[in-house]
């Protein structure tokens, strides 16, 4: 009986999974078809399997602007959502996301300096070959490796979680403050260029820049599946998780860094993308009834990976030139979504369920 029970909840989320891979699939194809230029499914199937699409102006937009930004939005998608679940599983708290830590804060911060500064480092960055676009990644990655290393000091130190959250939630606050004080000063078009990065942005990587993205979000969603029982553990109390042998501060520490990564990555690369990790993880929940993370975390990253490249469609304005900044789609479905959490707090479930 039981053993037919485990057969019958295996070929269920088998299905489930497969089915979300064809969405996935069929999501991709559509989002790399449609915008200002359509393109015919047959000359993209075509392109994708023979290099030709029949067309060099098709061609071109394919290579160079369609598939990078389809690639990157899977992986903003997968990343952005597997950070919120772990934030929100570590911290107990329906309304945690990736950047809930101030790790956002600190990339924006260090943006927000090499962009003062970078108007006076213009001749410098020109003999040397460094393009803008990889001074502004290096920038928010230093920014947020700087809050992701005082928080790991935080946490090896720590026992409460939720005073860890309060540390974040602080350093956040500080470096905000400091990039407003960077825009008191600045001038109106180092303020411009902040603006347009703070919108955040799916179509700015080039091939280069995805050969670095590509194996650190991977890495990142790796660690992730890894963490899966630990974060189950976690789900049933810390003080039942110590009874049960759970390193606590390792576990955290790991947690924090994998969020790390995957947050930062995408924030240095894309800017920071609002609410898409704190809704994901709920709408997952209610959507497939699960708190398993063996089963939460690869539905996340197959759901996450889909959603984004409809939100990127959706700010595309297929058949129009002009493209609506993600953060502004993301925030558009997003914050109603979690006004809805809020109001229905009460019912959200955290236990374990298979």
């Amino acid at each position: 009986m039981i053993t037919q029970f485990l057969e019958a909840s295996q070929n269920k989320w088998t299905k489930v999974l497969i089915g979300l891979a064809v969405a996935l699939v069929l999501c991709f194809l559509i989002n790399v078809a449609l915008g200002s230029v359509t393109i015919p499914f047959e000359s993209l199937i075509s392109f994708i399997t023979s290099g030709s699409s029949g067309q060099a102006s098709w061609d071109m937009i394919l290579s160079n602007f369609r598939l990078p930004k389809a690639i990157t939005a899977m992986l903003v998608g997968s990343a952005l959502g597997v950070s919120g679940l772990q934030m929100q599983t570590l911290f107990r708290n329906p309304l945690a996301g990736p950047y809930i830590l101030g790790i956002s804060s600190g990339a924006g911060l260090g943006v927000a300096i090499a962009i003062f500064l970078g108007f006076y480092l213009g001749g410098f960055l020109e003999l040397s070959g460094i393009g803008r676009s990889w001074l502004l990644v290096a920038s928010a990655g230093a920014g947020s490796f700087l809050v992701l290393l005082i928080i790991s000091l935080a946490a090896t130190r720590l026992k409460d979680s939720i005073t860890l959250l309060i540390i974040g939630l602080m350093f956040g606050a500080a470096a905000g403050a400091l990039v407003s004080i960077l825009q008191f000063f600045s001038q109106a078009e180092n303020i411009q260029a902040y603006v347009i990065w703070s919108f955040g942005s799916l179509g700015s990587l080039s091939w280069s820049e995805l050969y670095v993205f590509i194996p650190v979000i991977l890495i990142g969603l790796l660690g992730s599946v890894l963490l899966s029982k630990p974060l189950n553990t976690l789900l049933l109390g810390e003080n039942y998780a110590i009874s049960l042998g759970l390193n606590i501060k390792k576990i955290r520490l790991l947690i924090i860094i994998n969020t790390a990564i995957l947050a930062g990555t995408v924030t240095a690369f894309c800017g920071p993308i609002a609410f898409f990790g704190v809704a994901l993880p709920h709408l997952t929940r209610m959507l497939f009834n699960t708190s398993n993370h063996l089963l939460l975390t690869p539905l996340i990253i197959l759901f996450g990976s889909a959603l984004m490249l409809i939100f990127d469609f959706i700010a595309q304005l297929p058949g129009m030139e002009a493209t609506l900044p993600i953060n502004a789609v993301t925030a558009l479905f997003g914050a109603p979504f979690v006004i809805y959490i809020l109001l229905r707090k009460k019912n959200l479930n955290y236990a374990y369920q298979s």
